[in-house]
């Protein structure tokens, strides 16, 4: 009788984007990933925390966008698995992958979390555009059709940020 291996061999992926491509493509998404359960976490600490006259609209506003974020994670992991690597999902993963700085420790005034997160959706934004030069080179029209969306969501509420910190 034949011993059963302890580990499976690896299985091979064939859907035409090269083994290196893929790892390239997943190491941009990974970054990604982190940078926006970066942002999630700290727009969901926001919401949970501001204060001031414009507490209703602000908790409000936070509350979709930390919705939407979290809705955003897993697409990202799930296209990251589709290419055939292990999603990150630590912290420590997460805190070693993204350029955002985790929230402050002590919550901001409200218009300092509105400029926070401009600049974390703004940032967030550039990391997804960052990788498309990649994606075209190996064809991944999911991934750049993910990049695109995300993009759209992150330059609009960039957009929608910045109009609350001009006077």
């Amino acid at each position: 009788m034949a011993k059963k291996s302890a580990t499976p061999a690896p299985q091979t992926i064939s859907i035409g984007i090269s083994d290196k491509d893929r790892a390239a493509i997943v190491a941009g998404l990974s970054k990604l990933l982190a940078e926006t359960y970066t942002l999630y976490l700290t727009t969901h600490n926001f919401h949970w925390n501001v204060t001031g006259p414009m507490f209703n609209s602000l908790h409000a506003m936070f509350m979709a966008q930390y919705t939407e974020l979290w809705n955003a994670v897993d697409p990202v992991a799930e296209r990251i698995r589709s290419l055939g690597h292990p999603a990150p999902g630590s912290y420590a993963q997460f805190a070693k992958l993204s350029g955002l700085p985790d929230a402050p420790t002590t919550p901001p005034k409200a218009l300092e979390m509105v400029r926070i997160l401009k600049e974390g959706h703004e940032a967030v934004a550039r990391t997804a555009r960052q990788l498309f030069p990649t994606v075209d080179k190996a064809g991944d029209e999911p991934t750049a059709d993910l990049l695109t969306q995300r993009i759209t969501v992150h330059e609009q509420t960039a957009w929608m940020l910045r109009s609350l910190l001009e006077e």
